[in-house]
């Protein structure tokens, strides 16, 4: 990966982003592995003569794929170990550099998270949703201008359907959309530039999960990126200048397109289908299945009981089974005035919201040192509190 380096400044300066998006600029930008941060473009780093970036020991700070301010300064970072070739890297790189834009362009149609990952499956939502997602990527694909046509209508009809009945549902769908469904919009530009795959195969790749009903129920969020981005490539065909008046706007990306509906396709009746009941079954059984696999693993279970706060989380590895939440990624915690970073899966028990955490339960490889009134934890730190042992069972109160 090191060899991309010097490749991916060249290829990153700005009037190469504008040909994804106009105005498109690059904040600052890093690469890294699980030892080393390759920083770019920053105003407060320090490059040798021969690189274009600086190159320091990896730290907390650098964690996902995602947007942060490193040093008071936007800054995208990427994790080059996620990323199995250049074009896969470089595209993803071009996608966080867009959320740092949306960042110096002031943008604040965000979602609140919470509405996500507790996101009901009820079947007329899922049935209608289904339905829609197939029409935008038909509508995508489609070569026909009056079929294409039918496809956006037939969309947007059912959208406005479940807009009358599910809004909370659907006010949060638009908001991610309108935040990452542009990113992916400038990540596809990006790849299939790079890429030898045909531009058609491109499409397809991206609008994959438009199509697969059970992996878009079973994760709404990421399900979110693939229909904004489709939203995108067809306001490019339908109203080519719309990214002029994008920015400083309360309208959502959904707002936008379903300008351009004649409204003449009409939903009435909706019926489930069992394909529908089968996919909210299937969504739910995996929540549980992924709940049971981590609480039976080997190793020492400890469960930390208390006031917790939660910090810091990425949202997208996040799921939920009645009032438990498993952090697949990591969780930053804040106990006894203290803040505490946990680089591994764990699941924490809430209590009326996501940052009100009563209880946290990790699996931990090595046994804890144990001291008169904390617990020394490996790779977490020290937690003070009362503690009891069972067997390879630790309850910590703190």
């Amino acid at each position: 990966m090191n060899n991309y380096l010097n490749r991916i400044s060249q290829d990153l300066i700005n009037s190469n982003l504008n040909h994804y998006w106009s105005g498109f600029q690059s904040v600052a930008y890093a690469l890294y592995d699980k030892n080393y941060v390759y920083l770019f473009n920053h105003p407060r780093m320090k490059r040798s003569e021969q690189n274009h970036y600086q190159i320091f020991n990896w730290d907390e700070r650098f964690i996902g794929c995602t947007l942060i301010l490193y040093n008071d300064y936007p800054t995208a970072i990427v994790n080059m170990d996620l990323c199995e070739n250049y074009e896969s890297l470089y595209s993803l790189l071009v996608h966080e550099l867009f959320h740092g834009f949306q960042y110096v362009k002031g943008e604040t149609r965000f979602a609140d998270e919470i509405l996500g990952i507790t996101y009901p499956l009820s079947k007329e939502n899922v049935e209608l949703r289904n339905q829609e997602r197939i029409n935008l990527f038909s509508a995508v694909l489609e070569k026909n201008i009056i079929k294409k046509k039918l496809y956006l209508n037939t969309f947007i009809a059912l959208r406005e359907k479940r807009a009358n009945k599910f809004p909370n549902n659907l006010l949060y769908e638009s908001l991610i959309e309108t935040i990452e469904g542009p990113a992916w919009y400038v990540e596809l530009k990006a790849f299939a530039e790079k890429t030898p795959i045909a531009y058609e195969s491109v499409l397809k790749k991206y609008g994959q999960n438009l199509q697969d009903k059970y992996e878009s129920t079973s994760n709404i969020r990421k399900s979110c990126y693939s229909s904004g981005l489709f939203m995108c490539l067809l306001l490019d065909e339908f109203s080519p200048g719309w990214k002029e008046s994008f920015w400083g706007e309360e309208e959502t990306l959904y707002d936008i397109i379903k300008q351009l509906s004649d409204n003449l396709v009409k939903i009435n009746q909706v019926e489930i289908s069992s394909e529908t009941e089968e996919v909210i079954n299937f969504a739910i059984e995996c929540r549980k299945t992924t709940f049971e696999s981590f609480e039976q693993q080997k190793g020492i279970h400890l469960f930390i009981e208390g006031k917790i706060d939660a910090k810091s989380f990425d949202p997208m590895n996040i799921i939920s089974f009645e009032y438990k939440f498993l952090h697949k990624n990591f969780l930053k915690v804040r106990i006894n005035n203290e803040e505490y970073l946990v680089q591994q899966p764990v699941i924490a028990y809430c209590k009326n919201r996501l940052q009100n955490i009563i209880k946290l339960h990790l699996i931990l490889k090595n046994n804890p040192i144990e001291n008169a009134d904390s617990l020394t934890i490996d790779g977490i730190g020290v937690i003070k509190g009362m503690y009891q042992k069972h067997e390879n069972v630790l309850y910590l109160y703190v």
